[in-house]
């Protein structure tokens, strides 16, 4: 099993707006980062724990948790020129970009900060917290994922 952090802009589509979606479940699309677009391809697989964390937004942190119920696919929006996320390059027969669907699983009893978790020595090698990684998604040990869920 693996562990990982997807971050969202709550204004965009929060951890509100997927409990309120059918079935609780939601594509999450519109990654264009292929390192992102490679974890959800080669290493998400179904049952994987999520973090699910709000970005640009008066405080950033983990909000709640989600769990992936389909493994990467191609993301069918960047075949579509009247979405935001087109991409002419890709196609059906050769997609570029990936996408999984998660499914809530709970909101968090608080939001986690982003400054209380960079405020934690066991937290040092957690990617959110390392200068320079803008990703969208990444990966979380089995122990930060543990000691995350303590701070709650």
């Amino acid at each position: 099993m693996n562990y990982w952090l997807m971050k969202s802009e709550p204004d965009t589509f929060g951890i509100n707006d997927l409990y309120n979606k059918p079935k609780q479940t939601e594509h999450w699309d519109g990654v264009r980062n292929y390192q992102a677009r490679n974890m959800m391809r080669d290493h998400m697989k179904l049952g994987d724990p999520v973090f699910f964390y709000h970005s640009n937004c008066a405080e950033p942190g983990i909000v709640g948790i989600m769990e992936v119920v389909k493994e990467g696919y191609p993301d069918f929006l960047a075949f579509d020129p009247h979405d935001p996320h087109f991409d002419p390059k890709s196609d059906p027969e050769h997609p570029r970009w990936m996408m999984v669907d998660v499914k809530y699983v709970r909101t968090l009893s608080r939001t986690i900060t982003l400054k209380e978790l960079k405020c934690r020595e066991e937290l040092a090698d957690l990617a959110l917290i390392r200068r320079g990684n803008r990703l969208s998604i990444m990966p979380v040990s089995k122990d930060q994922w543990q000691f995350i869920l303590a701070l709650e």
